[in-house]
């Protein structure tokens, strides 16, 4: 009978809580007696599941207008993405999810204007985080502010992405698909 070696099992930091507590359910792996060499197969198979799981994370969208929000829940919906979406009126209220929950979103699409933590501010406080830094979300702004200004203060703070938001549903749901499918192939720290 073998099981994994302690340097081949992961860090259980890296993997959120309850992809740990799932491998133990059903591997077995951590330091449990399996059969031959099952226990790493398993291993191996359920990281990947993991892997996999981060991309089908939820998307965080912050965005004060409701109209905003329904054309973005509806233009999701029409393109068939399950990603959970999870939105929020202002920075703040976002940032208090980020640092209170392990869920690991697959992106946070940003507007720049709102009230209490801006676009700007948000980015900036995730950045300065290492706790949030480790999780790696692909962070992009979603604007009507477009301005050169805005664009290169953007990317001046490491943003992934900066689109304007479309005034025609067919221009909407072009540019989110054109989103998720580029996150969805990408491949990032998070991944592994």
């Amino acid at each position: 009978m073998d099981s994994i070696r302690a340097s081949e099992a992961p860090d259980a930091g890296s993997i959120p809580a309850e992809a740990t507590n799932y491998l133990v359910r059903n591997c077995k792996v951590w330091g449990v007696m399996a059969h031959g060499n099952r226990s790493l197969q398993c291993y191996k198979l359920i990281l990947f599941q993991i892997r996999s799981m981060k991309k089908e994370g939820p998307v965080i969208i912050i965005e004060d207008d409701l109209d905003d929000k329904e054309m973005l829940e509806e233009v999701f919906k029409k393109l068939g993405y399950h990603n959970e979406l999870l939105f929020f009126g202002d920075g703040q209220a976002a940032l208090d999810f980020l640092n209170g929950s392990s869920v690991i979103p697959f992106i946070i699409l940003s507007d720049i204007n709102m009230p209490k933590l801006d676009g700007f501010a948000l980015r900036d406080k995730i950045k300065m985080d290492a706790d949030l830094q480790l999780k790696c979300i692909p962070y992009l702004f979603f604007s009507t502010a477009s301005s050169q200004k805005a664009v290169v203060d953007a990317y001046s703070l490491s943003v992934q992405g900066f689109f304007i938001k479309q005034n025609t549903m067919a221009e909407l749901q072009k540019t989110i698909t054109v989103i998720m499918e580029y996150w969805k192939r990408c491949v990032a720290p998070k991944n592994f």
